[in-house]
């Protein structure tokens, strides 16, 4: 899954840039009856069991089950959603959630304590390569007392575990259709979020429908909502401007909303949502391959990229330079691979390569999605390629492929070096460390650092004031500018294109930049 400037700002406080003059932005809603919205985003699930994912198919699980507990718009810390949850201990070890009273899925069936306990034990059980049990790292066990109450003892301290159990990773499933050994393949949901999943074709759209039994936070502006899925960029703004959906979520190139901004006939009756937000961009090395396995390798490679030409050519002012694997706007961000490395230099990069006896141009394969997070991807390596060749040190090739084929590849070590976009599970410095490190972890490629698993994380997971973790987060950014197993690159801001007569885009994206669709809706006069 997946800000910018200031997370706490991120749902709460976004830019709306009207590109129709002399409409206004509101008006009387329509009635309920004919409230129904169509998205379009690049991003599908790659699939529909909770247990599997740990992706951007969470913007599907989001709106149509729920979890213990979630992020409403404006919010930073959980809140409750299916259930009130809290420490019951001084030492973050003990967490108690008391389930909301009649709570239900879409089947008519009952949502209890069992069904919670049931669907984080089969997230443990199943355990998917790269899946979600990786977030449930600290959890011992999952207690059950009556139908209402749940229990979570960790094995060791916490404080973020709240926030785990506010990703759609953790939604809860009913028992009888999601077995407690394998996944669920049938291509069907059941859940009890604000919506209902009535139709689906993989990679072509999603059908949704209001769940007229949900009890949860989410206030639905709308009575359906179906979200359409593109290969490419093009086809969905193509799409917009021809008025065949109302709004766009993820995967809009740097040109695209450039041409947004323009006033111009066909652009007559849109308007661009800007949200500064918290997604990065990074290159993962393969620490087992033969020549990036070399630090000396890894560390050429960060004397050489230049960042400020990256985001210059290919965003176009919708990203920023990224020193350091936490963003702005989150606690413990630094400077610290910019403090290191300085400004791209070919002669240090050659002095890195000549001490560990590295005279030859380096061959390399570099591997990157191309419909994840959006069409600008192949013009980012293509840049990055020019960038590295360019110094004569290094000879690379690319290979761009769709998530569900790139993800399975670059799990099986198939890239010396790959591509990756991470969207914050929630808003705090741990989910920008913590997934990418450990012997598992979301890469699929282990990473292993002691001192930062062992000992910073666990510091910092006792502290509740999560304002207060600097030091450890710090500290272990100096551990990953040494190692270079990981290279930020930029971060960018997030944008929603609609119809100027769609309302409430401008509170649609939560901290984890997932969308909550029942926020929109359309307005009678604009």
């Amino acid at each position: 899954m997946f800000n910018r400037t200031s997370l706490q700002a991120s749902a709460a406080a976004l830019a709306s840039i009207s590109l129709l003059a002399g409409c206004g932005l509101f008006g009387d809603e329509k009635a309920e009856a004919e409230q129904k919205i169509v998205v379009g985003t690049t991003s599908s699930p790659t699939t529909l069991d909770p247990a599997a994912a740990w992706d951007s198919s969470w913007e599907l699980y989001r709106n149509v089950f729920q979890t213990l507990m979630s992020f409403p718009t404006g919010s930073t810390v959980p809140q409750p959603d299916a259930a009130d949850c809290k420490f019951k201990d001084t030492a973050s070890k003990v967490y108690e959630c008391e389930l909301r009273d009649g709570l239900q899925f879409s089947t008519g069936s009952k949502l209890d304590a069992r069904a919670v306990k049931h669907s984080i034990d089969r997230i443990r059980a199943i355990n998917v390569e790269g899946g979600p049990n990786g977030l449930l790292g600290s959890l011992d066990t999952v207690e059950t007392t009556g139908d209402r109450i749940v229990t979570f003892k960790l094995k060791k301290s916490d404080a973020t575990f709240p926030f785990v159990l506010a990703t759609p990773a953790m939604s809860i499933v009913e028992p009888a259709s999601y077995p407690a050994d394998r996944l669920r393949q049938d291509g069907k949901v059941v859940g009890s979020g604000p919506y209902n999943l009535e139709k689906y074709t993989p990679d072509v759209e999603a059908e949704l429908v209001k769940n007229p039994t949900y009890k949860g936070f989410a206030d639905r502006k709308n009575t359906a909502v179906t979200i359409r899925y593109f290969s490419e960029s093009e086809a969905m703004v193509a799409a917009l401007k021809k008025k065949e959906i109302d709004t766009t979520y993820r995967g809009l190139t740097a040109e695209e909303i450039v041409d947004l901004r323009e006033k111009k006939p066909e652009n007559e009756g849109l308007q661009l949502v800007e949200t500064t937000g918290a997604a990065i961009q990074y290159l993962v090395f393969d620490g087992d391959d033969e020549m990036t396995g070399k630090v000396a390798v890894r560390r050429a490679i960060a004397q050489l990229i230049d960042r400020e030409a990256l985001v210059a050519k290919v965003y176009q002012g919708t990203a920023e330079p990224l020193y350091s694997m936490v963003p702005k706007g989150i606690v413990g961000h630094t400077t610290k691979f910019f403090d290191q490395y300085g400004d791209p230099d070919v002669d240090k990069a050659r002095e890195l390569l000549a001490e560990a006896d590295i005279t030859k141009p380096v061959k390399l394969t570099f591997g990157y999605t191309t419909d994840r997070y959006g069409s600008s991807t192949a013009a980012e390596f293509a840049e990055i390629k020019r960038q590295l060749e360019a110094s004569g040190l290094f000879e690379v090739t690319l290979e761009g492929k769709p998530w569900k084929e790139f993800q399975p590849a670059y799990q099986k070590g198939a890239y010396q070096v790959f591509g990756r976009g991470w969207f914050p599970d929630f808003p705090d410095p741990d989910n920008f460390i913590a997934p990418f490190v450990g012997k598992e972890n979301v890469h699929a490629d282990p990473y292993e650092s002691p001192e930062i698993t062992e000992q910073l994380l666990p510091e910092s997971r006792r502290k509740s004031d999560r304002g207060a973790v600097t030091t450890q987060f710090e500290k272990a950014q100096e551990i990953l500018v040494k190692d270079v197993r990981l290279l930020p690159l930029w971060q960018g801001k997030q944008y929603v294109a609609t119809s100027q007569e769609i309302g409430g885009a401008e509170r649609a994206l939560d901290p984890q930049t997932v969308m909550q669709v029942w926020e929109l809706h359309r307005r009678t006069s604009w």
